[in-house]
């Protein structure tokens, strides 16, 4: 059974944002002033509604940081999981069953600050979840967590001094295999990259329930 991340959202509140590079939804901002960024997103587009969407999204708003650059001119800047854009503070619940794989505070402007990665089974196969933007006391939490139960609070939303310097959303991602990594796996790639992460990260929609 899949248990919803977000239980006190329901479908009506959900509204899909078009954060790509010919989206609406950035037109007309400043993406490098995060207070304007995140003004916005909360004040004027979504206005008490929950900011959906992103999976495979091609997005310019990564150049605000050096954190997406490659060696080579394969800049990343397609991602790879859901964002859930909703207020800070809002408590995180995990969608499966599973156990504690990995966490980590990933400092750096444009980074995902507190994350959390879980392992569960599903469907005969071993598949991770991320959680990325988190408030920093979510590791403090989770440190004292091995086994999660599906509906289990992991964490919560962080504010942009703890979240990387992003608006205040929630990265959701899952991954079938995570090549050595722990505390963090890459959220964005390029497009040269983007038919192996593509095959390894599932679109997560197909896990994420909302109240009707």
């Amino acid at each position: 059974m899949i248990h919803p991340v977000f239980p006190s959202i329901r479908k009506d509140e959900l509204i899909q944002l078009d954060l790509s590079v010919t989206g609406e939804h950035v037109a007309h901002i400043d993406i490098f002033d995060t207070a304007q960024f995140t003004s916005y997103l909360f004040d004027e587009v979504l206005q008490g509604k929950v900011g959906i969407g992103g999976y495979l999204e091609h997005r310019n708003f990564y150049a605000r940081s050096p954190h997406f650059e490659t060696n080579t001119t394969d800049f990343r800047n397609i991602h790879l999981g859901i964002d859930i854009w909703t207020d800070a503070g809002r408590a995180i619940h995990a969608p499966l069953t599973g156990k504690v794989h990995s966490y980590a505070n990933n400092t750096g402007y444009g980074n995902y600050g507190s994350t959390i990665i879980l392992e569960h089974e599903w469907e005969g196969s071993v598949l991770y979840s991320l959680y990325g933007h988190l408030a920093a006391k979510s590791l403090a939490h989770i440190s004292n967590l091995t086994k999660i139960d599906a509906g289990q609070c992991i964490g919560w939303l962080g504010h942009p001094e703890e979240n990387g310097n992003w608006p205040p959303h929630l990265h959701f991602q899952f991954m079938y295999s995570m090549q050595e990594w722990k505390g963090d796996y890459p959220g964005v790639c390029s497009t040269k990259e983007l038919p192996f992460y593509q095959s390894n990260c599932p679109n997560p929609m197909d896990f994420l329930r909302f109240t009707k």
